[in-house]
């Protein structure tokens, strides 16, 4: 099991990191060639996408990783079900389109929605894919299709930026990325849906799967409700500088979470009934993502003028706040994450949906008074829902895994002051008169250098566990 949550974690980050930073260089070239009002429209029209993709990506396909002996009759039918979900989706917005656009009166959006939503019967086939890859953990699999798909809507994604086709080229690049991953993880899996199709191998399927669905349609709905009011209430600039100054802590924070999940809920379901091997692993996967997310954050924040200004130039400066507050509203993702992959492992996807309708009431009353406020108030109120959300989802571990409030802060801790302190070392670094790109430079060997010493000074547990998986 070690070795699995290893080598997993290693080619699922991989996987990660490969896909991200082709679409982070051409996100880079597309702010460097678009005005922040163009990129606003790209980011409101991947609200509806997200919010699309939730109901043909989610929760059957984690169904199949859930059940302890899925099989071909499982994953075939489940396939057909996602597929005929996607397509159905697919002609609501068709058809929603012109509403959409006019609603937000930009003529543009129609035909940017009808394309962009083609991926949605392509993503359907895929989340049966990478569903049948974390079943039997073959990340390395993943790893490869997704750099060369990376790699290629990249390049293709790219040329047409520069040949003026502006947001179409993000267009481009997705549907491609889509496309090309699931033609290349197909020419590496076995598994191909079969002409079978069983209601009785479905319900209890579909029993988990709902609840799941209903829980990430509601998670992501509210997490894209605030692009949807800004876009509308506020200008399209504001909702540009809003979605750039999240885009970099969203970066991390996701590519860490999503590799967690990816990992840690399929290696965790193996536990079965056994609770207590669950929160043994619970409880290491804490300490090593805090250990590792929370400077990674941290040090963003106090870097991120330099960021914006190499990366973005002046001209998207006005986002250097909203990365500050958004970087902390992410430092406890990581946690709320992992506690939430092991109520999924241990088949409690009623509580998770609990859970969603417990928060999301919270969530609605601070976005409301944020938005009352101002557009960085709306930023400074997720920092406050992200506090209160981790404390809500590690209660029923509590119970359920014998979790303590006090056990989980004692392993978050460590990593939460180690990290604070390391910003506030790199933070002198601010008032060098050099050039930015020296500064910056400065700082992160500062805070890498402050880090590391104050893990070995006060040994802290994480890091000697991290030390003790590279030797492996």
């Amino acid at each position: 099991m070690r070795r699995k949550i290893v080598t997993g974690f290693f080619w699922k980050f991989g996987e990660q990191i490969s896909s991200q930073l082709v679409s982070f260089v051409l996100s880079i070239i597309l702010a460097r060639l678009l005005t922040p009002n163009d990129y606003g429209v790209v980011a409101l029209v991947n609200v509806f996408i997200i919010l699309a993709n939730v109901f043909v990506t989610s929760g059957f396909g984690t169904s199949l990783i859930q059940k302890e002996n899925s099989d071909d009759l499982d994953f075939s039918t489940i396939f057909y079900l996602s597929e005929l979900t996607s397509i159905f989706i697919y002609i609501i917005i068709f058809f929603a389109a012109p509403l959409i656009a006019t609603f937000y009166k930009n003529s543009e959006m129609v035909l940017i929605l009808r394309v962009f939503a083609l991926q949605l019967p392509i993503s359907a086939f895929n989340s049966i894919q990478q569903a049948y890859i974390s079943k039997h953990i073959m990340f390395k699999k993943v790893f490869v299709s997704t750099t060369i798909s990376a790699i290629l809507s990249g390049l293709l994604g790219i040329a047409m930026a520069y040949s003026g086709f502006g947001v179409w080229a993000l267009i481009g690049q997705y549907l491609s990325n889509t496309i090309i991953i699931s033609i290349t993880l197909a020419m590496q899996i076995s598994w191909r849906p079969q002409l079978m199709f069983s209601w009785s191998a479905g319900k209890p399927l579909i029993s988990f799967g709902w609840k799941m669905l209903a829980t990430s349609l509601l998670g992501e709905f509210f997490n894209q409700l605030r692009s949807l009011i800004l876009g509308k209430v506020y200008s399209a600039s504001d909702l540009a500088y809003y979605n750039r100054g999240l885009r970099f802590p969203e970066l991390i924070s996701n590519n860490v979470n999503n590799t967690i999940s990816s990992v840690l809920f399929p290696v965790l379901s193996e536990y079965g009934n056994n609770l207590e091997k669950v929160k043994n692993g619970l409880r290491r996967a804490i300490r090593m993502s805090t250990f590792i997310l929370m400077p990674l954050l941290f040090g963003m924040m106090v870097t991120s003028k330099e960021i914006i200004l190499l990366l973005l130039t002046k001209k998207w400066i006005a986002a250097v706040p909203f990365m500050q507050i958004l970087c902390m509203s992410c430092v406890f993702d990581t946690v709320s994450n992992e506690n939430i992959q092991a109520l999924k492992a241990i088949g409690r996807s009623d509580i998770l949906l609990k859970l969603e309708i417990v928060k999301k009431p919270i969530y609605l009353f601070l976005l409301l008074l944020g938005l009352k406020i101002s557009v960085m108030a709306m930023a400074e109120t997720m920092v406050i829902y992200n506090v209160l959300a981790v404390l809500i989802n590690m209660s029923p571990n509590r119970k359920l895994l014998n979790y303590s409030f006090t056990e989980q802060i004692k392993d978050i801790i460590p990593a939460l002051l180690s990290s604070i302190a390391m910003s506030f070392i790199v933070s002198f670094a601010s008032r060098l008169d050099l050039a930015i790109g020296l500064v910056f430079f400065i700082k992160v060997i500062l805070g890498v250098l402050s880090y590391v010493l104050i893990a070995i000074l006060f040994k802290i547990r994480a890091f000697k566990e991290i030390l003790t998986y590279r030797t492996k």
